[in-house]
């Protein structure tokens, strides 16, 4: 029989414990919980050719590279304890982050928003003029209007608006007030006058860990407490009987007890047939190009924001000062609607000419390359979302589905964030 384009194989019924959907972070994470505790009862299935989702890594003339930046914010230190110990022999570096915000041909320290003393004197007096007779109360419960009332007129327009707008690629009056959680880079005018005198800008990810392998070493790490023989690649969901617990694959049939997915909410709610309004849930795309140059670049920076609206990219991070190798490495992200039509040939021109007018690349041969586009990459947390998913996704769990992780979550994580989720669903 047939589901759209996508052809259902008839084969004999097949029966597992626990169902995983996905062979990246969240789903191997949950596959070695089941390990850990004795059950080895399930089945991965990944629609891709290998697993990792979004942290596959990819190595090219001598270069490594991620799909886009991944980069470990360690706080659970039993999580750092296990990934490591399956690391043998890989080279793990901890970094302590120096990063930017590049603003019409002046830098300053990110967060932008304790560092206004930095920019020249009319556009610092404009902000500390604004951040001290903001409106404190929100218009409504935007991320645009808690921007606003947080820091005034002139920190918002110069940096978080344009900044955010560029990466989500919507109107921040769409997005809940928090959209980004704890991983917003919040300060009150106190923290702010403060840092005039001493920097103190340690945010959530004021130090990271990276592997010199690529982020991939940390999907293998927890890969390697899975199973053998339990991840089926190219292997798709395409259909859920949530009555009868059974999913149906491009190749099989299979009856679970319990299911684990992290794939994205929206198409889950597709797959089990679950009554939904498709508008409730929105994100955008990223495109992200990977660049390797002959020669070494800029020093001390590991990545740079652009909030200028002329240039086209909104970051820019330098994989080559995580372990100061002898030639430039970036990555650089654009972001898109979800509706775009990218063309990547055009972009790419786009790209290289912005990074020599803000004067990253400067007599720099490229050398190698790489570019993917991410979609989705960051969903939209809207009031309707955040409703739709607590709602639908408790009547979900009710009949043994699980939706996990940024994209089965609706959520805005870190990736250690999403391996405490998978342990929590087991322990559950």
């Amino acid at each position: 029989m047939s589901n759209g384009d996508r052809t259902l194989y008839c084969a004999p019924m097949e029966r597992v414990r626990t169902l995983i959907v996905g062979a990246g972070v969240s789903g191997l994470a949950a596959a070695a919980a089941l390990s850990e505790k004795g059950d080895n009862d399930y089945v991965i299935l990944e629609a891709d050719t290998a697993i990792g989702g979004y942290c596959k890594t990819v190595k090219k003339d001598g270069f490594v590279w991620d799909y886009s930046g991944h980069f470990f914010h360690f706080k659970h230190p039993e999580i750092e304890h296990f990934l490591r110990s399956r690391m043998v022999g890989q080279r793990i570096v901890t970094v302590d982050k120096q990063s930017f915000v590049h603003l019409g041909g002046n830098e300053v320290d990110f967060p932008f928003q304790k560092n206004i003393h930095q920019l020249p004197k009319d556009q610092f007096i404009d902000c500390l003029y604004d951040l001290y007779f903001r409106e404190e109360v929100p218009k409504d419960d935007s991320f645009k209007a808690m921007i606003y009332a947080r820091f005034g007129r002139s920190i918002a327009e110069k940096f978080l608006i344009p900044y955010n707008e560029k990466l989500y690629a919507c109107d921040l009056g769409t997005l809940d007030k928090d959209a980004m959680g704890r991983f917003f880079p919040h300060a009150d005018l106190t923290d702010i006058i403060r840092n005039m005198k001493v920097s103190r800008n340690a945010t959530y990810n004021a130090t990271f860990t990276y592997p010199e392998g690529g982020a991939i070493e940390y999907v293998n790490a927890i890969a390697s407490a899975v199973a053998p023989g339990t991840i089926s690649l190219s292997e798709t969901l395409v259909g859920i009987d949530r009555k009868k617990r059974v999913a149906q694959t491009t190749k099989r049939s299979i009856r679970y007890d319990r299911m684990i997915t992290s794939a994205p909410f929206n198409q889950l709610l597709s797959l089990a047939q679950v009554e939904h309004d498709p508008s409730m849930f929105s994100w955008n795309k990223v495109l992200v190009f990977n660049l390797g140059f002959h020669k070494k670049g800029r020093k001390n920076v590991h990545w740079i924001y652009y909030p200028d609206r002329d240039v086209v990219f909104y970051r820019v991070g330098f994989y080559d000062n995580i372990f100061d190798t002898d030639r430039m490495s970036l990555y650089v992200e654009v972001g898109f609607e979800r509706n775009a039509k990218v063309d990547v040939a055009a972009v790419r021109a786009r790209v290289l000419a912005d990074l020599a007018r803000v004067g990253t690349v400067d007599g720099h041969e490229l050398v190698a390359e790489h570019s993917v586009v991410m979609d989705p990459a960051y969903v939209h947390i809207t009031r309707r979302s955040l409703e739709a998913h607590a709602r639908l996704g408790a009547a979900l769990q009710e009949e043994g589905i699980d939706s996990i992780g940024r994209y089965g979550g609706w959520t805005y994580c870190s990736i250690e964030d999403n391996i405490v989720e998978a342990r929590a669903v087991v322990s559950r």
